[in-house]
């Protein structure tokens, strides 16, 4: 079942944006790996999956660009789907896959500098989190 979060506007066309995050717990399961943007906002590790490009293909290339890890993608955790304004006051729909991933280590430097990795408790990330779908997605991955 894809949970939806977020409020649809009657007679807005919402561009549609596929995207695959992971989803990296310390190792007591107290932490969530985010990556925070220049702008001081929370996401979980992923982003949108281009052309030809599969779930892990989506996850690794942007894991490397955003981290500079490498990550071993394990379970799939969810589908959700988030409908939300950008910043560009565009409407958006945000359709999120998300997978359990770990660490295999550090290869390079990130690509994009205005992205740091930053462990939050688990308490926090509902308030820091800037989609609710990443955060239900945290959730579910709790109870794998």
């Amino acid at each position: 079942m894809v949970e939806i979060f977020g409020d649809k506007s009657i007679g807005d066309t919402y561009q549609v944006r596929k995207g695959v995050y992971a989803v990296i717990f310390n190792s007591d399961k107290h932490k969530i790996m985010t990556v925070r943007n220049g702008t001081g906002f929370h996401f979980l590790p992923g982003g949108g999956i281009e052309s030809g490009e599969s779930h892990l293909q989506c996850i690794k290339r942007e894991m490397l660009e955003e981290t500079g890890y490498n990550c071993h993608i394990g379970e799939y955790v969810c589908n959700a789907l988030r409908f939300f304004i950008s910043t560009k006051n565009e409407p958006l729909l945000s359709d999120g896959y998300f997978y359990l991933a770990s660490l295999c280590g550090r290869i390079q430097e990130p690509l994009e500098d205005d992205h740091y990795i930053e462990w939050i408790n688990i308490e926090s990330s509902k308030q820091l989190l800037f989609h609710e779908h990443h955060y239900c997605a945290v959730i579910k991955a709790l109870n794998i």
